[in-house]
Parts: C-alpha cells; structure tokens; sequence
C-alpha cells in the first residue's frame, strides 16, 4: 500500500488558517469516537485564538484534550452533544456554563442528518488519507460518515502519526434514507460490505491541515481483586447459559463496555469453557483485552467502531496493522449500534454501572441523581437490544463507604425491562423471569456487600409495610443517597 497521504491539488494549509474560517458561533461537527480519531490542530488552534467563540461541537463519542479540555477551559464551547469524558467538560456541564445533552448513539447520526439535532455549519475530521472527494478514517469510524454527509464544509487533518494501513480496518456502509432504507445487508459480524474510504461531495471541500499527533492513550489500570472476583463471576455465568442456551449453538457473540473492568471482563473469555464454540465481539471499541484474544487465538473475529488502545496496544496493532485487519472490522456507528444488528447478531451486552437499585434499574451517568460523569454512550443500544442483558459492577464505591446497591437509583439510564442479570464480585443476580419483590431479594442476597444487606433487607421490610408493585419508602430511599 502507498504511503501517499494527500492525493490531488488540495486546499492544504495550516491549523490556524483553518480554524480562522470557522464562525464563531458554528455548529461543529468532529470526528471521533473512544477518544480515538479526533482532529486535534483546528480545535487547538481556536482554543489558543483570541476570539470570542461561542461553538456548538458534536462529536460521535468521547474525545481528547484538545476539544474537551483546551476549547472548554478557553470558553470556546456554548452546547456540547453528545458525549464528553473530561473533568473541565464534566465541570462545565454541571455548573451550566456548557449546555451538554447526552443522547443514543445509535441514533445520532440520524439526529443530525434529520435536522432533528442541530444545523451544522463545518465538519473537521482526522483521516490518514484524503483525497478530491474521499478520506480515509484514522482509528475511529464513529459518526464521521453521517456528519461529512451533511456539513456544509469539510476541514480534514490528515494525522501522519497515524499509519495508511488503518484503511485496512475500515468498512464504510452508508445507510439509506427513510423511508427507502433497507436493512443492513450483514450476515456475519466478520463480513465486509463496504469500503474503506468515506466519499464527499468536493465543493465542500474547504482545507486540509497536516498533523503528526497521536491520540491520547488509554490508562488501563492493573485488575483489583474486585475486578477478578467479578470476571470468575461472570465468566462462570457465561459458562452455565453457554451449556443451557440454543441461543450459542455455535458460537457466543460478547459486548463490553470501554474502560478498565470492561478490558478486565474481557479477560475472563480467555479462560470460559466454551467448548468449541467461536467466540465473536460485536460492540463498539476494540480494547487492549481482546488483542490479547486474538493473539491468543481464543477470538474468531471482532467488529467495532473505534480502537481504544492503551500506549502499549497502539504500538502492537500499528506494528501489524495488516494482520490484525484480518480479523477485526471498523464501521460507523450507526452500523455498529444498530439495535436491528445487536438483535441480529445475538449479542451478550456486558456494561457498568454506578448503581443498581433493588427492582434492577440502573444509573450510569448521574452521580446523587444530579452530577453527570460522562454520559449513556452506547449502552443502552446494547443493553435494551441484546439477547442477554449483564450489567457488572463492584457492590460498593472505594474501600466500601457506599453500597452501589441501593433502595432507588435518583436516575435512570437503563429500567428493569432492559437489565437481565446483575454481577458483582459476591455473586450474579439472574433477574429473568421475576417479579419485583423477588428482584430485591436476588440481589440483596446474592450482589450487595454482606455488611450492606441487613440495612437493604430492612428497607425492603419498610417499604412493604407501603404496599404497591414495586414497594418503596421515598424517605428512607433518597436518604441512601445524601
């Protein structure tokens, strides 16, 4: 594969040129997903400019510095959609300085075609390559296919830290519009039905910037004991439905969730008695846990939308780039996150939590019900359209001072029709099939710290003292959360 990055006579100039064409008060679309494939020389070039900028940015998922961190503390940011991973956002949206509103990303890049969304003016995206009318992601597809669709001009920072053999990863597959769209045509989450390259209308064209930066890396911490308690907790889990479920016939499709204990989880695969079934990841990032897999040949193939690698995992998959391409596939992530697809495919979702409470309703988003952290990202997609639903999280927050399990979560990311079983490290609650009053006790029996059950079994006792369906004592409820 040729080297070459830039291919025909471009618009190319510098970060700052660019970022000085941008209106103040734009609806910026930028690429990016897992904090992966984000453009990083025109959103520092406006951060470190001296105008008043009031920008309204879209990302597909989390991204680096340079956007939630340089262009938040510049007071450059006014809305931010719909994602954001970094303590100066996350401050930001809390004290109402930004106006963040998280949504499904399944369903934002229609969001943003539709006009439902926002009116963008200016799409900057990363690729490794581009073209008159085309570009080639770097290591995220996310939105960028949807969002390039509809600006009306397109900045491209071409990232030379990043290797042309990322093309490899990339099946580009653009859904149709409504209501001609047609289902997706994928059998298999290994197959390709698209190419590697995202196409554009070339009058919208406006510059082209050449970097040399690469994404900021992943830190994932070394598995506690907690975390390894849980993976034997859940690995056993997978192990009995495996056995018991005609749904993995031949072969147990997984989901997990970005961050350290989802790359712990995925750990826990490497050991599971699956018998000579393949093991397939169908989600939407590629962390440093399933390199392990396919290294190992314990994974058959993995299906994403960003690779969200650690230092370490960046510099393994650039050195074999093409050898990692045979097995894994990079879509956008309306493909990716397709609840007809998770249907299809017949995934197990695994996703964390910041708590659940005892009718199985879980909060990922909102600490005290009020304080965002980062936001839904895509799991509820998995979580609400899987063909089993896990959410796996330690039972209690630090060294024990707050039981994760709780009376009532104050918010509500993913309900009780959408959450099969809880894991912690003491055990899994499998919530299928039960009423709510039996939900409480499965998991106070079998998820909650056992210094902790006592003060939920009491609870429980009051609030059916209340009565009703799912019985609860408001008081004594929110009082868990003070």
């Amino acid at each position: 594969m040729t080297d070459q990055r830039i291919e025909g006579e471009l618009p190319v100039t510098d970060a700052a040129s660019a970022a000085a064409d941008v209106p103040a008060d734009a609806t910026m679309l930028v690429s990016g997903f897992g904090s992966v494939g984000y453009p990083k020389a025109v959103p520092l070039a406006l951060a470190e400019s001296d105008r008043d900028l009031s920008l309204t940015v879209v990302s597909g998922g989390s991204v680096g510095e340079e956007i939630d961190v340089a262009l938040v503390e510049a007071d450059a940011i006014a809305r931010r959609y719909p994602y954001q991973a970094r303590s100066p956002a996350r401050a930001a949206a809390n004290d109402g300085r930004m106006a963040f509103a998280d949504r499904h990303i399944s369903t934002l890049g229609d969001d943003v075609q539709f006009g439902g969304l926002v009116d963008p003016d200016v799409a900057v995206v990363e690729a490794v390559a581009v073209g008159e009318d085309w570009l080639i992601p770097s290591g995220s597809v996310g939105h960028t296919p949807a969002y390039v669709e509809r600006a009306d001009e397109l900045i491209v920072e071409v990232n030379h830290a990043q290797p042309r053999s990322l093309a490899e990863f990339h099946d580009i597959y653009r859904p149709a519009l409504p209501p001609d769209r047609e289902p997706v045509p994928l059998s298999t989450p290994d197959e390709r039905i698209g190419g590697p390259r995202i196409e554009f209308d070339a009058d919208a064209l406006a510059a082209v910037v050449e970097t040399d930066r690469r994404d900021e890396p992943y830190e994932f911490r070394e598995p506690t004991e907690t975390d390894r308690a849980i993976a034997g907790n859940l690995r056993s889990f997978l192990t009995d439905e495996v056995e018991r479920s005609p749904l993995f016939a031949d072969s147990v499709r997984v989901q997990f969730g970005v961050g350290s204990l989802g790359n712990a989880l995925m750990g826990a695969l490497a050991d599971a008695d699956f018998g000579d079934r393949d093991l397939i990841y169908f989600g939407e990032v590629i962390q440093d846990g399933l390199l392990d897999l396919l290294d190992s040949g314990r994974l058959e193939a993995a299906s994403a939308t960003s690779l969200a690698l650690s230092a370490e995992g960046q510099d393994r998959l650039f050195a074999d780039a093409e050898r990692y391409a045979e097995d894994v596939v990079l879509r956008p992530a309306d493909v990716s996150n397709r609840p007809a697809l998770i249907d299809r495919v017949g995934v197990v979702a695994v996703n964390s939590a910041l708590e659940v409470d005892l009718y199985g309703h879980a909060n990922s988003t909102h600490v005290d019900g009020s304080r965002v952290l980062n936001g839904i990202g895509g799991s509820a997609d998995f979580t609400r359209n899987a063909a089993l639903s896990i959410i796996a999280l330690p039972s209690t927050v630090g060294d024990g001072d707050r039981s994760r399990i709780v009376p009532m979560v104050p918010h509500v990311d993913h309900t009780e029709h959408d959450v099969d079983a809880v894991v912690t490290e003491h055990g899994v609650a499998d919530l299928r099939g039960t009423a709510p009053r039996e939900r409480a006790r499965l998991l106070v029996d079998r998820c909650a710290r056992p210094d902790y059950r006592e003060r939920l079994r009491a609870y429980l006792d009051r609030a059916l003292d209340s009565g009703g369906h799912e019985p609860h004592d408001l008081d004594a409820a929110l009082s868990w959360h003070e």
